[in-house]
C-alpha cells in the first residue's frame, strides 16, 4: 500500500495552497474539541439576560440569585442597559474546614446593548425571587429614515 497522501475525497479548491487542504481537514477536529473544552473552561455570562421586545418596550429579565437590590446598579449609557452589582457571602464560622463551596460570591458587569437612546424616564425595574425585571420604554420620536445615497458607477 503506497504512503502517499490521496486527496481525491478533499473537495477541489479554486487557486490558494492546495497542500494546506489535508492540514485542514486533520485540524478541524481538533479546532472542535478545543471549542468544547473552551466551553468547559469559560464561565457563562452572569447574570443570565433574556432580552425581549414588544411595540412599546424592550423588556430584560436578568437571573441574581442571592443579590439584593441594593447590590445591584442598572445604568443606560448611551443606548446600552449596563448591569453591575455582587453579593459578598459572609463565612463567619469557625472550626470547620470546608469541602466544597458553591454560592456565589464576586462581582458582576454586563453591558446589553438596546439599539435605541431611550428617553430619560422611559424605564423601570423590579426585583423579586433574585428575578430583575427591567422595561425600557422606546423613545416616542421616530428614529431617522435612513437615506438612501446613489452610486455613480463610472
Amino acid at each position: 500500500m503506497s504512503k502517499k497522501h490521496h486527496t481525491d475525497a478533499l473537495p477541489a479548491r479554486m487557486g490558494g495552497w492546495p497542500f494546506l487542504t489535508p492540514f485542514q481537514f486533520d485540524l478541524n477536529p481538533f479546532m472542535d474539541r478545543l471549542g468544547d473544552l473552551r466551553a468547559d473552561f469559560m464561565p457563562p455570562s452572569f447574570p443570565a439576560v433574556d432580552m425581549s421586545e414588544t411595540d412599546d418596550a424592550v423588556e430584560i429579565t436578568a437571573e441574581v440569585p442571592g443579590v439584593s437590590a441594593d447590590e445591584i446598579d442598572a445604568s443606560i449609557v448611551e443606548d446600552s442597559l449596563l448591569l453591575r452589582g455582587g453579593h459578598d457571602e459572609k463565612r463567619e464560622e469557625e472550626g470547620k474546614d470546608w469541602h466544597m463551596v458553591e454560592r456565589r460570591s464576586g462581582r458582576f458587569r454586563r453591558v446589553i446593548p438596546l439599539g435605541f437612546k431611550p428617553d430619560k424616564d422611559g424605564f423601570s425595574a423590579k426585583l423579586s425571587d433574585g428575578i430583575l425585571r427591567i422595561s425600557v420604554a422606546k423613545p416616542k420620536a421616530p428614529a431617522s429614515k435612513p437615506h438612501k445615497i446613489a452610486i455613480d458607477a463610472t
